[in-house]
């Protein structure tokens, strides 16, 4: 029977989470089409995209989450946004934060049908992997972005975790801060890799989700270093975290 509970709460949460994108999507392509004139950035639509992510949680009541730490984000700030990637959970709980800021995702995803469209709307930046020439483009527009004022969001890991533990971090992520001179908001998540597990279907009956936002890295703090050594930095303040308390809350 509990296998059959766990079962049918997937089935609920799959066909919950596409049926309300299919409904949702011809909503986004009006504010899309109602405000590109005029918002370059995007920014209203990205705002629904959060709200869409908000509704998909609101649908599901077995998953809790806390955030903590918001009170350290400058508003109007501009940021490399930097977390660890557990599960496919980790881009609703991202959402919302309600940060005003782009993905940088995987190509492949941007032609999922309603959720990979409303990102190519919102102009996220596609990664293709192993190709030189999309890395180039991603920095180039990324830096660009930046400088119009948007964050970006990058999980430095390049994939989801297979157990939950912290992987080695990319150093893409702290090039663009270093060459964007921007500073560097680190995130972390918790609780994810059991809420969906990598590559599966499976959903957990009730979990507790957390995310714990790290105190901003200014540029002028890490200007002299590599990127190398900016990302180990930035690994171990998400791992000293990750690994200091349960991922569930009591």
């Amino acid at each position: 029977m509990k296998k059959l509970g766990t079962y049918l709460i997937s089935v609920y949460f799959w066909i919950e989470m596409f049926g309300s994108s299919a409904i949702l999507f011809p909503v986004a392509v009006l504010i899309w089409l109602v405000t590109m004139p005029f918002d370059s950035r995007r920014y209203y639509l990205h705002q629904f995209s959060c709200t869409w992510s908000n509704l998909a949680f609101w649908l599901n009541p077995l998953w809790r989450l806390t955030v903590s730490g918001k009170d350290k984000i400058d508003k109007n700030g501009t940021y490399v946004i930097v977390s660890n990637h557990q599960s496919g959970a980790d881009i609703l709980v991202l959402f919302t934060l309600r940060l005003h800021f782009k993905w940088v995702a995987k190509r492949i995803l941007f032609f999922t049908p309603f959720l990979g469209w409303n990102m190519a709307m919102n102009r996220y930046i596609a990664l293709r992997r192993g190709k030189k020439s999309s890395m180039h483009r991603m920095m180039e527009k990324s830096k660009e972005g930046l400088l119009q004022g948007n964050s970006m969001m990058i999980f430095p890991e390049g994939t989801r975790s297979k157990d939950g533990q912290l992987q080695p971090f990319r150093s893409g992520a702290f090039h663009l801060a270093l060459n964007a001179q921007i500073p560097i908001l680190p995130i972390v998540i918790k609780g994810t890799s059991k809420a969906i597990r990598k590559g599966g279907f499976l959903i957990s009956k009730q979990h507790d989700l957390r995310v714990v936002i790290l105190d901003p890295i200014p540029y002028n703090s890490f200007k002299d270093m590599e990127p190398k050594q900016l990302a180990e930095i930035v690994h171990n303040r998400i791992e000293d975290e990750l690994t200091s308390a349960p991922e569930t809350l009591s």
